[in-house]
């Protein structure tokens, strides 16, 4: 009799094992909707999220990487589509960056939008990101949040610096690979300008909109170099800093994989002035 309920005990922790992360995905999901949609009567908008983060997904809990791809392009676009053409629309973003047909595809869909789009950034927003809130109407980030550049990369390599080889080596010194990869750098160069100069001339005169094209596609930082809001004012762009408390809400709803061993702790609850003076 014992042995027959030790076995039941166990079967009942498999099934637990396997159904728990099941089912607290779907809390965690069904906490997104109220919170989205809590958040789109507040402001009177639609509320579209791209946020691209590790999350541990499935009962195996691998971490997918997560990035801008043709798919997440088809559904803001189809978002897009469901909304009234006169309804102002937030687009919640935190990407790495990801395809640039996929990008630039949702930054002009979000262009012709007729109300108005705002971008909120509460972390970062790279590459392909970046892109995206240049398209906006108005870009709401965190004080702490940054941008990138948006120069094209070929491969592994920045176009720039494919290009900067042929300028300091002569061709008969170069070998045809790096020729034909120089080629096509040249060709993604002018593109990505032409494309970031075509969604900036909309809302300011079309020299200004090509130097700030130029700044952020020439290839002048490295890929992963965040520009800050300070930095990006500079640029006359339409920076406003803060964001709603939904937004940093919802990421908290987006976790990420817990390691074994938490390399940041804190008690997870806001002080006031003198919280941490107190004994």
């Amino acid at each position: 009799m014992f042995a027959q309920l030790m076995n039941i005990i166990w079967v009942v922790l498999l099934v637990w094992t396997f159904l728990y992360p099941w089912e607290r995905q779907r809390r965690i999901e069904r906490a997104r909707w109220r919170l989205l949609r809590e958040l789109e009567v507040k402001r009177g908008t639609r509320v579209i999220t791209m946020i691209h983060r590790q999350e541990a997904l499935s009962f195996l809990g691998f971490p997918l990487a997560r990035y801008i791809t043709i798919e997440d392009s088809e559904m803001v676009l189809r978002a897009i589509r469901l909304t009234p053409a006169d309804m102002p629309i937030d687009l919640i973003l935190h990407t790495p960056g990801g395809l640039v047909l996929a990008a630039e595809q949702i930054a002009l869909a979000i262009q012709k939008h007729r109300g108005k789009v705002t971008v909120f950034v509460p972390h970062y927003a790279m590459s392909g990101g970046t892109l995206l809130a240049l398209a906006a109407d108005e870009i709401a980030m965190d004080d702490n949040a940054v941008l990138g550049p948006v120069d094209p990369q070929i491969g592994s390599y920045p176009a720039a610096s494919i290009l900067e080889v042929t300028r300091i080596k002569k061709t008969d010194e170069i070998d045809d690979k790096t020729l034909i990869l120089a080629d096509v750098s040249r060709k993604a160069m002018r593109q990505v300008k032409e494309a970031v100069t075509d969604l900036l001339k909309k809302k300011r005169p079309a020299d200004e909109a090509e130097r700030v094209a130029d700044e952020l596609t020439r290839g002048q930082w490295t890929h992963d170099y965040p520009i800050t809001t300070e930095q990006l004012k500079g640029m006359d762009l339409p920076i406003a800093v803060g964001l709603p408390p939904e937004v940093y809400m919802l990421m908290d709803l987006y976790p990420q994989p817990q390691p074994r061993r938490p390399s940041v702790q804190y008690v997870p609850i806001p002080y006031d002035g003198d919280q941490g003076r107190r004994k």
